[in-house]
């Protein structure tokens, strides 16, 4: 008999690898939001200009595209964790040859665009592993508010991350800033070579990598929902990493009196996404993806302010609001997968998810550089900005990401994946 369960009057959290992933997570989002702005400004140091801070950015974005789909099968093959690890161990290499460069000197534009691209390789096979992680060591009960909490933990860090890196650079060579990242990543992957995974059934064979990635296709093209909201966020990532990225550290260099203030505003929106989780602990809404989706509106913010652009205070209110709003999605978002897809298959749909999204980034970043020397910098920001509120409208005709809705909770369905010690309750895993 399906009994509803009862209220709690605390949240349900896993246990030991919960908190090894939230601290693992943090630690890298200290240094990699420090590290974005670190290699912006780097490439600006050795005497490059808008079009080779793009180039650098697309060559992190480019292999993340294209080795994402292999990455996912991959993760629903092998033990997730080790995928993990061996992630961050090819990011820590990178990073910290990335830093010699920078240190000792005139870096070339084509080190900096390799060392970037290994970089977006180990993201590529970790991000999907992650994302399973997290999504297949939750009950539906735990579900919402453990997404919240652990996107505050690595948002937490983000504000920490983006102020700190701005400050650094200010003070000294971005080339430390980049040193530091990689002992971040040195440190997170010791800690998920501590994960226990054992709760998780071991796979049974399958036919093959294409053969999974197949599978993993048909999944992802069956559900309107989730394949129409992949597409609009190809676009809105596009927009925003072009924005952010590119135009962002430019504007910063030219209007706003350098890195600090740019990392003032990346730590506003840090501040916000903390915001909005902490808002997510509390409120579930009833239809996930609409609630979602209405939230994705603001993300025009930053663009616009950029384009105007707008006073520091003002420039980090709007880059406040974008990130608590940009939270209530990215929980909806997951509950939703959560909830619908299967999680032998976890991996391999949040891959396409993944590649979906970020398909278009490598295209923008570059092409950054040559559309602000066509239109002018503030045109080009108003194209970013109308970009994302043009897909955001499109997406709410589909009657499935109108009408989906948040399922009960039942002891039936809440069905906490079975602990394999006494102090190791579930695990966790998206983004760190």
């Amino acid at each position: 008999m399906t009994v509803a369960s009862a209220p709690s009057s605390r949240p349900l959290y896993p246990g030991r690898n919960y908190r090894l992933l939230t601290a693992a997570a943090i630690i890298t989002g200290l240094g990699t939001h420090g590290a974005l702005i670190a290699a912006a400004f780097a490439v600006l140091q050795a005497g490059g200009d808008g079009g080779d801070v793009g180039l650098v950015a697309a060559a992190r974005t480019a292999p993340l595209v294209l080795f994402l789909l292999i990455g996912g099968a991959i993760a629903d093959r092998l033990p997730r964790h080790r995928v993990m690890v061996a992630a961050n161990t090819l990011n820590c290499l990178s990073q910290a040859a990335f830093a010699w460069l920078v240190l000792a000197g005139d870096p070339k534009l084509w080190q900096m665009m390799l060392l970037t691209a290994l970089c977006g390789t180990g993201q590529a096979f970790f991000n999907p592993a992650a994302e399973g992680m997290l999504m297949s060591s939750v009950s539906r009960e735990q579900a919402s508010r453990a997404f919240a909490l652990f996107r505050m933990a690595m948002q937490g860090a983000t504000i920490g991350g983006a102020a700190l890196g701005g400050a650094m650079i200010a003070a000294m060579d971005p080339g430390w800033v980049l040193a530091i990242d990689a002992v971040a990543f040195a440190v997170a992957g010791a800690l998920r070579a501590f994960l226990d995974v054992s709760h998780i059934p071991p796979r049974a064979p399958g036919g093959g990598l294409l053969a999974d990635l197949r599978d993993g296709w048909q999944e992802f093209v069956g559900r309107p929902w989730l394949w129409s909201i992949v597409a609009q966020f190809s676009v809105v990532v596009a927009a925003v990493g072009a924005a952010e990225s590119v135009y962002g550290p430019l504007v910063a260099r030219d209007e706003l009196g350098g890195a600090r203030p740019w990392g003032f505003a990346l730590a506003a929106f840090g501040a916000g996404t903390l915001g909005g989780a902490l808002l997510m602990m509390r409120w579930k809404p009833r239809r996930l993806l609409l609630a979602g989706t209405l939230c994705v509106f603001p993300l025009a913010l930053p663009s616009a302010g950029l384009a105007v652009p707008l006073p520091v205070a003002w420039l980090c209110a709007v880059m406040f609001v974008s990130g608590v709003a940009i939270e209530v999605f990215g929980v909806s978002w997951m509950t939703a997968m959560h909830q619908e897809i299967p999680e032998e298959k976890l991996s391999r749909v949040s891959a396409y998810d993944w590649f979906g999204s970020v398909a278009m980034m490598p295209v923008a970043t570059a092409l950054a550089g040559p559309v602000e020397s066509l239109v002018g910098r503030s045109e080009a920001l108003w194209g970013c900005a109308a970009l994302i509120v043009l897909v955001t409208g499109a997406v709410l005709f589909v009657p499935e990401v109108r009408g989906l809705t948040r399922a009960p909770v039942t002891t039936e369905v809440a069905k906490a994946p079975a602990p394999a010690s006494a102090d190791a309750e579930g695990s966790v895993g998206r983004l760190g």
